[in-house]
């Protein structure tokens, strides 16, 4: 449901709305929300990690596979994915439970572009952690 224009009935989700488009100082901006909601390290993983499967995960397998993450942060990052429409939950009633995940067709469609990012990351970080350091090393001599 929607309120006025470029606001949600949805705490912290306003409608994106075309006129609003381009603009990442506007919090309406659907960039900004898209970077907003998968901008964390536990979210890019999370759709990585699915992305690289043919069918579902489970929530151990997951939390396995995406080093450092808690339980609860998993959780959240997963319940949030699966608000937007990011990915599927499916329980089997067996004790205890068994919850398996998997990307939908958008979150399929949003792992191409993480996986550039992800890629100019692992080509570019080392020279942008170089330059940070030595950038540092002159302002604290200078």
């Amino acid at each position: 449901m929607t309120g006025q224009e470029g606001t949600s009935t949805q705490p912290g989700h306003p409608r994106v709305t075309a006129h609003r488009r381009g603009d990442l100082f506007d919090p309406d901006c659907p960039t900004r929300q898209l970077l907003d909601r998968v901008g964390s390290k536990w979210t890019t993983m999370a759709v990585l990690v699915l992305a690289g499967e043919e069918g579902e995960v489970r929530f151990a397998e997951l939390r396995r596979r995406m080093a450092g993450v808690s339980q609860k942060m998993l959780t959240q990052t997963l319940r949030s994915l699966e608000r937007d429409g990011l990915l599927t939950r499916r329980v089997e009633p067996t004790t205890p439970p068994r919850v398996h995940y998997g990307l939908t067709r958008r979150g399929r469609s949003l792992a191409g572009p993480l996986t550039v990012l992800k890629e100019w990351a692992e080509t570019n970080m080392a020279a942008v952690d170089d330059h940070g350091r030595r950038w540092d090393e002159s302002a604290a001599a200078g």
